[in-house]
């Protein structure tokens, strides 16, 4: 999908360094990300700070973004999405036990990956079809309209491909709808 012609404009003023083009692009975009960094941290301290180095990264790194390669948004996505990571491996909280080796202490770890156990499982029963679209959407960030382009299917038929996959999921997990939404929440 190409940028609009005023978009193009706002890039490029912004890979010319101009700081009034970082501000609108900040404007237009750190609501989506805040979201997508806060569903990760699930902090909003550490969501706020790794939103601010998503942007100083966008700043510095404004001559890595090539419009060819993808929208802005999905570039700044990913830079977000990484920093979030990055930012949860380091507040980990590491303790020693009596053998001297080192572990994560949380409870819900186990719940965790007990969850997303079930639900891979769960994917795994899926048609391919559904289990791509599925992982485009939910796995790695993309929207409807990029993700029927990575299929190559039109978007009426990429949308049903998702509704498909969620009723057949809800089928599956009938006994447990805490568990799915639990499940899904952990992931998204």
């Amino acid at each position: 999908m190409q940028p609009t012609p005023e978009e193009q404009i706002l890039l490029s003023q912004w890979q010319k360094g101009n700081p009034k083009a970082l501000s609108v692009l900040y404007d237009r975009y750190s609501g989506a990300l805040y979201g997508v960094v806060l569903r990760i941290c699930k902090n909003e301290a550490i969501a706020q700070d790794v939103l601010q180095e998503t942007f100083i990264t966008i700043w510095k790194k404004a001559s890595n973004y090539d419009p060819q390669k993808g929208r802005f948004y999905t570039w700044a996505y990913r830079i977000a999405r990484n920093k979030a990571l990055n930012a949860l491996r380091k507040e980990k909280d590491l303790i020693q036990n009596d053998n001297l080796s080192v572990h994560i202490e949380n409870e819900d770890s186990t719940m965790e990956l007990l969850g997303l156990y079930s639900i891979n499982g769960a994917l795994a029963t899926l048609e391919p079809h559904h289990q791509k679209a599925l992982q485009l959407i939910y796995f790695q960030g993309l929207t409807h309209r990029e993700a029927h382009e990575v299929m190559k299917v039109p978007l009426g038929t990429f949308k049903s491909y998702v509704q498909q996959a969620m009723k057949q999921l809800r089928e599956i997990y009938k006994t447990a709808p805490l568990l799915v939404y639990w499940c899904l929440e952990q992931i998204l």
